[in-house]
């Protein structure tokens, strides 16, 4: 990756010249079968611009608590856009119940914001949302005039999962077919050091464009992080199901252990629940295990994930230091 960026052609992104940023946000359309796309610093200005390109001020978009763009992206759509967000509850796979996204959709009266859009994520904590679901989720919001954005920041880790040994980019095109806008990560499960990419029609790009520029993630000579990137979908996509077996290994490590609830892991992010006595061991376990070299987040509920960093030795040093610290 690293001999890919030393060596990528550069220009200016700002004008459009850059011909490695336009080299990669045309193999990123044309992988997942939008007209255009956008190359951004961040998923955070990725899921912005695309929130900000489908609504306006007085406008809402329909969202889950525990989606990343309305809960850890600094309320920004709200903030810079004037867009409400209307959270609504998940489901235990991670869904909005349909019922609930119909109810929640506001009727043409000045008493209330327009609803425009609804947002979803795939994967949601590292859980697949099921392909019916995403179907008859998005045709819902079609047929009540609404558009649909997928926050993708994981869309190949859900593709991998979901094509289960076969064609992962064929199973990623599948999925954002359902939807009019999806933000891709690369810097995520791909590997890659920085970016992400906003996929859609050639007019909704345009205006992503001009609200990229506004939120001040215009850059210049970026090939050289578009060219990490575009490595990364030609290298790095089937390769993630080797970060969901390492997942599966650590979760089965730490089977069994006293005071610890493992949530089996649909791809690469797995949760451990601290229960009963195992609780008051919470405050110093995260600090303990860094000690070792382990790094997790969390208070009770642990997370912790896998990557091309982390290896089969990795995942078991890190079964044997979790159990050290509860035998401590």
């Amino acid at each position: 990756m690293r001999q890919a960026m030393q060596a990528a052609p550069l220009g200016d992104d700002v004008f459009g010249d850059d011909p490695s940023v336009n080299a990669l946000q045309e193999k990123i359309a044309g992988m997942l079968g939008f007209e255009a796309a956008l190359f951004v610093p961040t998923g955070t200005q990725s899921n912005l611009c695309g929130v900000l390109s489908h609504c306006g001020r007085g406008d809402e978009y329909i969202v889950g608590q525990l989606q990343h763009c309305y809960r850890w992206e600094g309320g920004g759509a709200a903030v810079f856009g004037s867009v409400q967000p209307q959270p609504l509850e998940h489901q235990a796979d991670g869904s909005l119940a349909l019922a609930d996204i119909e109810a929640a959709i506001k009727p043409d009266d000045p008493h209330f914001a327009r609803t425009r859009l609804l947002a979803l994520e795939n994967t949601l904590g590292g859980k697949v949302l099921p392909f019916g679901y995403l179907q008859e989720a998005t045709a819902l919001a079609k047929r009540k005039g609404l558009a649909t954005h997928l926050d993708g920041a994981r869309l190949f880790n859900a593709a991998v999962a979901q094509a289960a040994g076969g064609d992962a980019r064929k199973e990623a095109r599948r999925i954002a077919s359902l939807f009019d806008s999806v933000s891709v990560c690369f810097s995520k499960g791909l590997g890659a050091p920085v970016g992400s990419a906003l996929c859609g029609t050639k007019d909704l790009i345009a205006r992503a464009r001009r609200i990229r520029k506004m939120a001040g993630g215009a850059m210049r000579q970026s090939g050289m992080l578009a060219a990490a990137a575009s490595h990364a979908l030609d290298h790095h996509v089937d390769r993630l199901a080797q970060d969901h077996a390492l997942a599966r290994r650590l979760a089965e490590g730490l089977a069994g252990l006293d005071g610890v609830q493992v949530e089996a892991p649909h791809t690469n992010i797995l949760f451990v629940d601290l229960v009963g006595p195992a609780r008051g061991k919470s405050a110093g376990l995260v600090d303990a295990l860094k000690k070792q070299g382990v790094l997790a987040t969390g208070l009770y509920r642990l997370r912790f994930v896998t990557h091309l960093d982390v290896d089969a030795a990795g995942v078991d040093r890190a079964v044997a230091a979790i159990r050290s610290c509860f035998r401590g």
